[in-house]
């Protein structure tokens, strides 16, 4: 336990970085998409995927995996809590996303993906989402169902509104 709150502090940080990748690479993959008549800014964006991927999201996620395992090991008692069973089953969400943006990136680099700009906006929410379920269970010890799916249907609408139509487009107009 000497060492608990080190480890907490690093597995924060962690997840942090980790999150960082997972906010941008979509959005990435969104110019990608969006400018792939232009072979030289898609270059650039495969540069920019693969290191933001493989040089900052496959550590961070490793080293908050390995943290947070160690924090449970460290106090197994944590277990006992329906809120810990909640943020690990988030957590396997928020890992099988992190590696279908690896899918993605690949696909966008043999020029095989076959999805929009769109697509990737709404994909870009996914985060965001498992964030805000994983953060509020691990900050309040609990874990609070109708606050779980007000979220989810608040972030649903997004993507849905995302989907109907991109209001970016002719500045805004229909």
């Amino acid at each position: 336990m000497e060492y608990y709150l080190y480890i907490k502090a690093f597995h924060v940080v962690a997840f942090l970085s980790w999150m960082a990748m997972l906010f941008y690479l979509p959005r990435l993959f969104v110019y990608h998409v969006e400018h792939g008549s232009n072979k030289e800014f898609c270059k650039v964006a495969q540069i920019q995927e693969e290191k933001l991927y493989k040089c900052i999201g496959l550590p961070a996620f490793w080293a908050t995996l390995i943290s947070g395992i160690a924090l449970i090991a460290i106090n197994s008692a944590l277990f006992k809590d329906g809120w810990l069973h909640v943020k690990l089953l988030t957590l396997a969400f928020l890992t099988a996303y992190s590696f279908s943006l690896d899918f993605y990136r690949k696909r966008l680099r043999d020029e095989t993906c076959k999805r929009s700009g769109k697509f990737f906006r709404a994909y870009n929410e996914v985060p965001t989402l498992l964030a805000i379920i994983i953060v509020t269970c691990a900050v309040t010890k609990e874990f609070y169902p109708v606050f779980t799916l007000c979220m989810c249907a608040l972030f649903a609408f997004i993507v849905f509104m995302i989907m109907k139509k991109n209001r970016f487009k002719n500045g805004g107009q229909k």
